[in-house]
């Protein structure tokens, strides 16, 4: 109930401030008209309605609106809603919040991949996916509201073969509040697949699709708002493999970028809920790899002489994603997620669209830590990083030098 409270405050204020604004805005009119001789009151009666406007607007722009865009804003999606959540969702989110299931840690881990296509013919794939609400931390003491494939951020990596036939199982887990449903960015139909693949809680359906081209592509939920359910963490890649393979590396890992908005400001402590406002603006509070701050940290190595490939994705809604591996070089891009078409070589930063993919390709050389990073760096401090930690031998023809290990601090 102390959560549900904390939240009504913004709607609180602002509907006091609209009384107040608008019976002292009438009070004042209204001694002016009839030209009365209490002076006084008619300015006590302005300092008020100033007090209420005011009251009103501060609570719009500097609390967060969690439950709809400010009162007089209008959108323009197709969905002809506005992209904050229901008055009535957020009462049921608060009713409910003891049901949802607490998840430990909401992060996939980049290892989890599946091998590579052995067979040389197609099949028919069944893929199964479970829609999931839960609670988890976003950041050490913050706790978001993820909606989620498979209870993890991202979805699991789907790995099927150019020509097979992929048959979808996507069930809503009965604790859901909101209906959910996956858009493939590898499907060839209506809406991805989106169109008929709707579950409300507890429901199950199935839909099938042929994959024609091979790539890596980008899925999530598309149930309007769309740019909502993947702000709360629903999306995934999958890879469609070309009939040939992918040439031969010693490991493979799963990282996509995503953006969360929240009411709190950065590192405020607590239950954080969805803030639409900031959204639509493009202002996230938190911008992450896997789902969460702290994802990628202690969760990926390799040895020298390795050769790794990334599997990249941008989940964002509004950030343009500038990949970068602090301290390598990537021998092979392939831009956009494209296989079949030109492989980019010696790249040093690559770009990923929201709701795009890459694959990276780099051989390790030297021992040591290496950073993932957005190369737009300012968002390092809202947890855009990760560390891929390197085993073996020095090669000093490649990297020499004695490592500085003093803190150091300052501009």
């Amino acid at each position: 109930m102390g959560q549900l409270l904390q939240f009504l405050r913004v709607v609180l204020l602002q509907a006091a401030g609209l009384v107040i604004a608008f019976g002292a805005g009438f009070g004042f009119a209204w001694s002016l008209l009839k030209r009365i001789f209490i002076t006084r009151t008619r300015k006590v009666l302005f300092v008020v309605f100033l007090f209420g406007v005011g009251l009103f607007f501060i609570s719009s722009q500097v609390l967060p609106n969690t439950v709809e865009y400010p009162l007089f804003m209008k959108t323009f999606g197709p969905s002809m809603t506005h992209p904050g959540l229901p008055f009535k969702n957020i009462i049921s989110f608060f009713r409910h919040l003891d049901g949802f299931e607490r998840v430990e840690n909401i992060a996939r881990n980049p290892n989890e991949v599946p091998a590579p296509i052995s067979r040389d013919h197609e099949e028919t794939v069944d893929v199964f996916l479970e829609t999931k609400e839960v609670i988890a931390e976003i950041a050490p003491g913050i706790f978001y509201n993820y909606w989620t494939f498979d209870g993890k951020v991202p979805g699991p990596f789907l790995r099927v073969r150019e020509g097979d036939k992929v048959r979808v199982h996507i069930k809503n887990n009965d604790t859901s509040l909101h209906p959910h449903n996956v858009d493939f960015h590898a499907v060839t139909g209506p809406g991805g697949g989106a169109t008929v693949s709707t579950v409300m809680p507890g429901e199950t359906k199935e839909f099938s699709f042929k994959a024609l081209q091979p790539g890596l592509y980008i899925y999530h939920c598309a149930i309007p708002n769309v740019a909502v359910h993947m702000t709360h963490g629903m999306y995934g890649l999958i890879l469609v493999e070309p009939k040939e393979g992918l040439p031969k590396v010693d490991k493979e890992l799963y990282v996509v970028q995503g953006e969360f908005y929240s009411t709190g400001a950065l590192g405020k402590e607590g239950l954080q809920v969805f803030d639409g406002e900031a959204m639509l603006d493009g202002h996230p509070q938190y911008i992450v790899f896997n789902g969460k701050t702290g994802a990628l940290v202690d969760t990926m190595e390799a040895k020298v002489g390795e050769r790794v490939r990334v599997f990249f994705g941008n989940g964002g809604v509004n950030l343009i994603s500038s990949f970068h591996v602090i301290g390598e070089i990537f021998d092979r891009v392939y831009s956009e997620g494209g296989i079949g078409g030109d492989v980019h070589h010696n790249v040093q930063t690559t770009l990923v669209p929201a709701g795009g993919a890459t694959m990276v390709e780099f051989t390790l050389e030297v021992p040591g830590k290496y950073m993932f990073v957005d190369h737009a760096l300012a968002r390092l401090d809202r947890g855009l990083w990760g560390v891929l930690s390197v085993s073996g031998e020095e090669n000093k023809e490649i990297f020499d030098g004695v490592m500085d290990t003093r803190p150091i601090t300052g501009h």
